[in-house]
């Protein structure tokens, strides 16, 4: 099934974070953040590297400490992802990371200190090129904000992010990005899209604390979809209390599915029932598995029975509808072969890869030529 997105996309400026773009048209990236402790260097480079592995175009380390940021000074040295220091409470730390290569730099409005030390931040990425992610969260709004609205609300979270906004319009900065991130659905979609309307700096996306690995993903996919849907959103990350490799996954499932980005193969699969002619969920989790470093983009459809199998198989760059005797495997919408049961995973997984390196290939070529 190939076709464009409909969505029509918020027009926003752009920035660099690294060598990836943020805003401006271009796809959106997929971050992921660590959760190993930074000053534990190489399982922090490991993390990182699984990270960027599963398809993150960037990823965020928090810096808590003085010694973390000399811990980070090492990270940077052996990875080659973009990085996003995550720093709270310390402007000081910014300023150290910011002279060990750091790609973006993340402050707090709420806990970052004094105009005074957001002026020190703001000069010193100025001066080294570096953009900063306005991050606003319902769980630490400012002490008055928090006092005049009783509790966290979309107004709320958007009064704390034009305060800084127009602090950085006053220092003549605009190498920025923003994100309104709270727990609840509602309250972050609601101001997301009353920011949106209101300035073209690009928008980082997240539902915080999403949860656990199933509840997380379900609360970041309803979240986030209405606000894809609606086109706001230039980067984004899921956050799940799970393997950040994870949340990397989440978030190009979320855009495959919505046709705004492409990269591995696109499942589509039946989820079986009587009529189904082999074993259709086995069959998927094994794929899945084995084929999860194929990063070129192909649609391939594994369905059980003659009712939808060859509908979908047909669409499908690869496709395998369930029969009786042996299984028929389309290619490029044609019937191509058939297989049996016994050899079902093996032989599917031999074609598909046959099938994604020949893509690779004619990819390769068109850009070669162009």
């Amino acid at each position: 099934m190939h076709f464009e997105s409909p969505i029509k996309r918020r027009q926003s400026r752009q920035i660099m974070v690294g060598d990836v773009a943020v805003g401006g048209g271009v796809p959106i990236s997929v971050q992921s953040m660590t959760n190993t402790e930074t000053c534990d260097v190489d399982a922090t480079v490991a993390q990182i590297r699984a990270i960027q592995d599963a398809g993150a175009d960037i990823v965020r380390v928090s810096v808590p400490s003085m010694d973390a940021a000399e811990a980070f000074k090492l990270i940077r040295e052996q990875v080659s992802v973009p990085l996003v220091a995550d720093i709270h409470f310390d402007y000081k730390i910014a300023l150290k990371v910011a002279e060990y290569g750091v790609d973006c730099l993340r402050i707090n409005p709420g806990n970052i200190g004094n105009k005074d030390r957001v002026r020190a931040v703001v000069d010193c990425a100025r001066d080294k090129n570096i953009p900063i992610r306005i991050g606003v969260n319902a769980g630490s709004l400012e002490k008055d904000l928090q006092k005049k609205y009783g509790e966290p609300t979309p107004d709320a979270l958007v009064e704390s992010a034009f305060r800084q906004i127009e602090y950085f319009d006053a220092l003549d900065f605009q190498e920025f990005k923003l994100s309104l991130k709270a727990s609840d659905i509602f309250m972050t979609v609601e101001a997301y899209r009353k920011i949106a309307s209101q300035i073209d700096n690009p928008l980082h996306l997240g539902i915080t604390e999403a949860g656990g690995l199933r509840s997380g993903t379900v609360k970041s996919s309803i979240g986030l979809g209405l606000l894809l849907m609606d086109g706001i959103g230039d980067t984004l990350r899921v956050s799940l209390a799970a393997d950040p490799v994870q949340e990397v996954k989440v978030g190009w499932d979320m855009l495959r599915s919505l046709k705004l980005r492409n990269r591995g193969i696109n499942f589509i699969a039946c989820p079986s029932c009587s009529r189904q002619n082999f074993d259709v969920v086995k069959t998927m989790n094994e794929l899945e598995e084995r084929l999860e470093d194929i990063k070129v983009s192909m649609d391939v459809a594994v369905i059980g029975c003659v009712v939808n199998g060859p509908g979908e198989a047909k669409e499908a760059d690869l496709g395998l509808a369930g029969g009786t005797p042996n299984n028929l495997v389309y290619l490029d919408g044609k019937p191509n072969s058939k297989v049996k049961n016994e050899t079902l995973v093996d032989d599917l997984e031999r074609m598909i890869r046959a099938k994604a390196d020949a893509k690779e290939k004619e990819e390769s070529n068109l850009i070669a030529k162009s």
